[in-house]
């Protein structure tokens, strides 16, 4: 007989940039993404800059679901020289429903964030990844798209990845502590001396958060330039 948990707690999410699998050296090595992502040994993780494969060129998700283990969806969000490029999610548990929210602002890059419900523990959870742009008023209308999109009450929310916010009291982040509480906001970027703290994890309910740190080992500081941020989920 399985036994139901009260709640989907505890879990160990991660939110981390890969650079397309480009190191910190300039180097391509999927190999290392891997290695990092086996240290933090998340049961969630958000990730950006993912290459989705084309023509001549790897599927670099592919390659870290099949080295890892964990159940894997993309969030398709452009392609450049016959790469694919977007956001994606890992995950430990059952991925129950995906859906792609473009949140492109204008002419500027297009963006979009992976959402998905997760089936933790006999129950569901919402968790959100995206990768926002690099101006204030693209990222003030994402982030505005993003919390009318999923305003809901119906199960736990979790919001995370780079939200490229570099001033502390930018309106981007005024938005989010205004939807989600003040959180704890490591520096993760750039990975070899961090200095800003550009990847985010919100959670509603936010006293379930307990724990959060950048992962700073060796091969993180390497293996792509950012650091993955890590969380953990419990009470």
């Amino acid at each position: 007989m399985i036994k139901v948990r009260a709640n989907p707690w505890p879990l160990i999410i991660a939110t981390y940039n890969i650079h397309a699998a480009v190191g910190s050296d300039g180097c391509f090595a999927p190999s290392r993404v891997v290695s990092v992502l086996r240290e933090i040994n998340a049961d969630i993780i958000a990730l950006q800059e993912v290459p989705l494969g084309g023509s001549h060129w790897p599927n670099v998700l592919g390659m870290l679901e099949k080295a890892i283990g964990l159940a894997a969806v993309e969030g398709y969000t452009f392609t450049v020289g016959g790469r694919r490029f977007g956001n994606a999610i890992l995950s430990r548990y059952p991925i129950l429903t995906t859906r792609r929210i473009d949140i492109s602002f204008g002419s500027r890059e297009p963006r979009g964030a992976l959402d998905a419900d997760i089936y933790c523990h006999g129950h569901a959870l919402r968790v959100i990844a995206t990768h926002l742009g690099l101006r204030a008023a693209e990222r003030r209308a994402q982030i505005a798209r993003l919390l009318q999109t999923f305003d809901t009450g119906e199960m736990p929310i979790i919001l995370l990845g780079d939200v490229n916010e570099w001033f502390v009291w930018g309106s981007t982040l005024r938005q989010l502590v205004s939807h989600f509480q003040a959180v704890p906001a490591p520096a993760t970027f750039p990975a070899r001396w961090p200095l800003f703290a550009l990847d985010r994890i919100w959670i509603r309910p936010r006293h379930r958060l307990v724990h959060v740190q950048a992962h700073a080992s060796r091969i993180a500081r390497l293996a792509s330039d950012h650091l993955p941020l890590v969380a953990h989920i419990d009470g």
